[in-house]
């Protein structure tokens, strides 16, 4: 099917007026993951009973996630010509009142909801735009996530998607690169490259054929970012992935989404399937002479596999270790032949930067950090969820102002940012900028955006301790510095941890640290230790009460059954030291 952009737009406004432009009422209902896992489906099923019981002419539609995850589930309702009300932590009941109450007898409960979606105001309840957790955020990439509906694709072209495409098209391949170098775009991923700089290498590097990938691994604990947006804007990631290939030459493009998301991988399917009817996928896409297809690799959940050239190896069928390097991916990648990754969040940054300019873009963020970036909130936090801040907010402004803070009042010991590659920050850095250049002199990273909560009653020798065993376990075995370093690193923080601690440790950490940073060949085994270094810089009194005092302070250490308070390591039964490189 061949479809000029204008006839494509307008056809998709017509269908989203007919199903959310009319009078009628309308109810949103937040169906991603997160919203499921606490009973969204069951919400959901008691709105359709109730609007039919009642015989109301009101629209019900699912929507993905908004970012604020820890309201969930959340519903919205549309009463014109008022503007739409937002309610978190609806159950069944609450939502058969909501019908009853508001639909019916035309009372917004003013004191269960949220906040107003929209345009216009209701007396007694704050837009939702300006509460605590929303107020500072600057929603670009998230701009549609929770709002309209991830299986129609009417929905998505309604709102300008496609829009960056059908200029990308327009201004030819060198033109898109040079856009993405005015606006500044690096990886989203972790690495931070300058986007444009890596597809200009895949466009002039010789090659029979070539290819765009969207990396969709995240297994970093607490990150869920990359989940969100496929789960509830997926357009958004796809339109990313024609861009890029529009830029470089190529007809082929992968997915790599992990298994373990099957509500994600859903979605893209039907949404591929949308594309195609659409004329968006396949041959002389939008009357164009572009010719692109998309296939979707299921990933198997090794960690590992986030790394680019382990990915490579997974999509060829290989179990999927990393590759040395050089050559690189975007001269010789997928099948020896040049290849584009790109990171999810970053590959939707691209349409929205092709579609709304680059100087729009670049004027977000601050410094070599322009735009803004997807944070995971997760721990001991009140406002869990992802939140869109520009390049530049502090950790301060995210944890405690976005964040709310922890739950329970308790006092904030350390922020563990970027995943286990990433570190430990004490409340001193709280003032710190979340960017690449703030974080790395202070023994942390960026990654792809975790944001966890530690409060006072969390051990730092167990925090490095549990990240060092993920690493381990996650480890794929080819290289030595990684696959004999961090089990020994591993070894050392469980002695210390139970008691059988020494006081050269801290030195031979240290130096094992160094050893496996130098010599593992992918991030991986690269950032392993950093979280480690990260809480013996910052947090040395908790190493010293183990070491010395043989106490755990938090009494948090697996082994000390976490009574709550200081428990002397020395009523552990210490077992077999074992044997210890010492160096």
């Amino acid at each position: 099917m061949t479809i000029s952009f204008p006839e494509l737009k307008r056809r998709s406004t017509d269908a989203w007026q007919a199903v959310r432009g009319s009078r009628r009422p309308t109810i949103l209902v937040g169906t991603a993951t997160c919203g499921r896992s606490v009973g969204a489906l069951e919400v959901l099923e008691a709105l359709r009973q109730e609007v039919h019981s009642r015989r109301l002419d009101t629209a019900l539609v699912e929507v993905g996630c908004t970012g604020l995850c820890y309201a969930e589930p959340l519903v919205s309702i549309t009463k014109p010509p008022r503007p739409g009300v937002c309610y978190g932590n609806v159950t069944p009941e609450k939502a058969r009142e909501l019908v009853e109450r508001y639909l019916v007898h035309d009372d917004p409960l003013p004191e269960d909801a949220l906040g107003t979606i929209g345009a216009g105001r209701i007396e007694g309840i704050p837009r939702l735009v300006e509460t605590p957790v929303l107020k500072p955020q600057v929603r670009s990439t998230l701009r549609n996530c929770g709002f309209i509906d991830p299986t129609r694709i009417e929905d998505y072209v309604a709102h300008d998607g496609y829009s960056g495409l059908a200029r990308a098209l327009e201004i030819g391949p060198q033109r898109i690169i040079d856009e993405l170098k005015r606006s500044g775009l690096r990886g989203r991923g972790g690495a931070g490259f300058p986007t444009w700089r890596k597809w200009q290498f895949c466009r002039e590097a010789p090659g029979a054929a070539k290819y765009v990938i969207c990396n969709g691994s995240e297994g970093d604990p607490g990150t869920f970012s990359n989940k969100l947006l496929l789960e509830s804007d997926p357009h958004s990631v796809l339109e990313g992935m024609l861009i890029a290939a529009c830029a470089i030459g190529a007809e082929r493009g992968y997915v790599y989404c992990p298994a373990e998301y099957p509500l994600a991988l859903e979605r893209l399917q039907l949404a591929l399937a949308q594309m195609e009817r659409c004329g968006l996928l396949g041959e002389r896409i939008l009357g164009s002479s572009f010719d692109f297809r998309i296939t979707i690799k299921e990933g198997a959940g090794a960690y590992v596999c986030g790394e680019e050239t382990a990915l490579l190896e997974c999509i060829e069928g290989r179990r999927g270790v990393p590759r040395l390097r050089p050559p690189f991916p975007p001269t010789s990648g997928l099948w020896g032949l040049p290849t584009v990754i790109n990171n999810v969040e970053t590959l939707a940054c691209v349409a929205l930067i092709l579609g709304r300019g680059a100087e729009w873009f670049a004027e977000l963020g601050r410094g070599q950090s322009e735009g803004t970036k997807l944070f995971c909130l997760s721990g001991n936090v009140k406002r869990s969820g992802v939140i869109e801040a520009p390049f530049g907010t502090t950790l301060r402004e995210i944890v405690e102002g976005m964040g709310g803070g922890t739950c329970d009042g308790k006092p904030l010991k350390a922020v563990h940012i970027g995943g286990p590659g990433g570190g430990c920050l004490p409340p001193s850095a709280l003032d710190t900028a979340a960017d690449q250049e703030s974080l790395l002199p202070l023994g942390a990273s960026l990654g792809s955006g975790g944001v966890v909560v530690i409060d006072a009653d969390a051990c730092m020798v167990d925090i490095a301790r549990n990240s060092l065993e993920f690493a381990r376990r996650e480890c794929c075995g080819q290289c030595v510095p990684c696959r004999l370093g961090t089990k020994q690193m591993l070894d050392v923080l469980t002695d210390i941890s139970q008691g059988r601690g020494r006081t050269d440790d801290l030195e031979l950490l240290a130096e094992l640290a160094h050893g496996v940073k130098l010599g593992s060949l992918c991030g991986l085994g690269q950032t392993a230790a950093n979280t480690l270094l990260s809480t013996m810089r910052y947090f040395p009194d908790d190493y010293r009460a183990h070491i010395d005092g043989k106490t755990c302070p938090t009494a948090a250490c697996t082994a000390a059954g976490g009574d709550g308070g200081s428990l002397p390591l020395s009523r552990l039964n210490p077992g077999d030291r074992g044997c210890r490189t010492t160096a």
